[in-house]
């Protein structure tokens, strides 16, 4: 409760509460623009955030990370078009309640289910991180090592039908963590005698490319199309829909819908939360599973048609997934998706590391950075209404071809600035080709980012562990190192078993 204390008085600095303000104006706005997104944003500014105090920097991210996927559910509502991979669900529901003449009734449940989620998922950031890393404290090289097998096997358990594709990503990723000079034996590795090459290739300017430059690369790929994503007849419809003076408005839901809307905000918020904090699950697995589960509990509706239930959930969802993701970020030191990954070139940007020395050496921060979660999704509600309001039809205006001119010119800045070198402006550059090559081929990039971080972590913990007994035994002998390898084993082997096991349960209930 002590350091809980620290974080509330850190963040009642009104410099710094005023940034947070500001990153949750700023997310809410990423959001708004189909092809931005948070990761975009927060991985253009985290070079930027270099010349800021620690708390300035991390309040600003955080509020643009609280915010972005609330965001995204303006356009996926008003145009049906998704602003963020995580709004693809909200637009199914969200559209037709627009046709019926309730499309900003609409954008309230959404702003209000997504805040119910990010507040659920922001107490379970504040009370479990303090637990798991007082308990990875205790921990040892055998124990890292299997956290990382984990993190691995949780992207093998969920690859689904593409599950070569996660293989790859996750093979490429794990290639890339070999690049310079080892830890373990001082041998250089996949250099080809470049001196920028010895620390390995930096995470900032590769996110910076991977998110950034794609995003870039994307709206170039759409310039001369006839329509894309600013259709100016539907974004001329949505400014109709947002100041027609009907009975339709933008407002908090009353109590008769929060109560209706009550176990569906619940069922999605532990859904989200749940896969939050699996490495490698992201929003858009918390989605789809969240509606598809009210789907079942609700047989009698027609969903994607236009039921409150079913933009609720994704958006309850999509937020819980957000405070969520960081646990095992800020406890582990292994993020729970490609977003919470770019806090670890944040934190290492200001001289810290994620994981459970975080706690011990700043806490400060860690504890800023939770109870800023918390507070900036309490001030999304009244912002966000506020937003849809009075900004949502000016900020679907905007000229994509500005928009990507300034984004590469971030890009490019922030790719330099992160050490003035410009051989990271050719690495931003080449990840930004990577990443249009994935997007081609539908290969996730979560694999690769998740591998390509945990690679070097696991690596040296696999060699500390042997050095420490000689015999690969110790991963079974610590209880806290076997259970992990249990578990690993039960996500790995699930995409062959699981369907057998459904298999076997059809094939009793036919029988019975």
């Amino acid at each position: 409760m002590e350091n809980i204390l620290l974080g509330f008085q850190q963040l009642a600095d009104p410099v710094v509460l005023l940034t947070l303000f500001l990153g949750v104006l700023l997310g809410l706005t990423v959001g708004a623009l189909p092809g931005l997104n948070d990761s975009i944003t927060i991985a253009v500014l985290i070079p930027v955030t270099f010349g800021m105090q620690p708390t300035l920097a991390f309040a600003l991210l955080v509020g643009i990370y609280c915010s972005s996927a609330c965001g995204g559910s303006i356009p996926a509502v008003l145009l049906e078009i998704p602003g963020t991979a995580s709004a693809v669900v909200t637009a199914y529901d969200g559209y037709p309640l627009k046709q019926k003449g309730h499309g900003l009734q609409a954008l309230s449940v959404c702003m209000t289910s997504s805040v119910f989620g990010g507040i659920c998922s922001a107490l379970v950031l504040m009370f479990l991180s303090p637990v798991l890393a007082s308990v990875a404290l205790k921990f040892g090289p055998p124990e890292y090592f299997m956290l990382g097998m984990l993190g691995i096997a949780t992207v093998i358990g969920m690859a689904g039908k593409d599950c070569w594709k996660h293989f790859l990503s996750m093979g490429f990723g794990l290639w890339l963590s070999c690049v310079g000079v080892s830890t373990s034996t001082g041998m250089t590795r996949f250099t080809f005698g470049s001196m920028s090459l010895m620390d390995g290739i930096p995470l900032v300017p590769r996110m910076i490319g991977l998110f950034g430059i794609l995003s870039v690369l994307k709206i170039a790929e759409k310039v001369g199309k006839k329509s894309g994503d600013w259709d100016s007849e539907m974004v001329e419809e949505a400014e109709h829909e947002v100041h027609a003076n009907t009975g339709d408005k933008v407002a908090f839901p009353d109590r008769a819908m929060c109560r209706r809307l009550l176990p569906t905000w619940l069922r999605a918020s532990a859904i989200g939360n749940i896969l939050g904090c699996l490495p490698g699950a992201g929003m858009t697995m918390a989605i789809f599973t969240a509606y598809d589960v009210e789907k079942r509990v609700h047989p009698e509706k027609k969903f994607g048609t236009g039921e409150w239930e079913g933009i609720a959930a994704p958006e309850a969802a999509n937020n819980a997934v957000v405070a969520s993701s960081m646990v095992p970020l800020l406890s582990l030191g292994i993020p729970g998706n490609s977003t919470a990954a770019l806090f670890i070139g944040a934190l290492t940007i200001h001289g810290m590391v994620a994981g459970p020395t975080l706690f011990t050496k700043n806490p400060d921060m860690a504890y800023l950075i939770i109870v800023a979660f918390l507070v900036g999704n309490i001030m999304m509600l009244p912002l966000a209404l506020l937003y849809c309001k009075y900004l949502a039809a000016q900020v679907l205006k905007l000229n994509p071809n500005v928009l990507s001119a300034g984004i590469l010119a971030l890009c490019m800045a922030g790719a330099y600035a992160y050490k003035n070198n410009p051989f990271h402006v050719g690495v931003a550059i080449a990840f930004g080709i990577v990443g249009y090559v994935f997007y081609k081929f539908n290969i996730p990039t979560a694999p690769f980012i998740l591998a390509s971080i945990l690679g070097s972590m696991m690596e040296s913990n696999f060699i500390n562990s042997l050095v420490y007994t000689g015999s690969a035994t110790i991963f079974l002998q610590r209880p806290i190192s076997c259970a992990l390898v249990i578990v690993s084993a039960a996500f790995i082997l699930w995409p062959w078993v699981g369907p057998l096991v459904k298999k076997l349960l059809g094939r009793n209930k036919s029988a019975a």
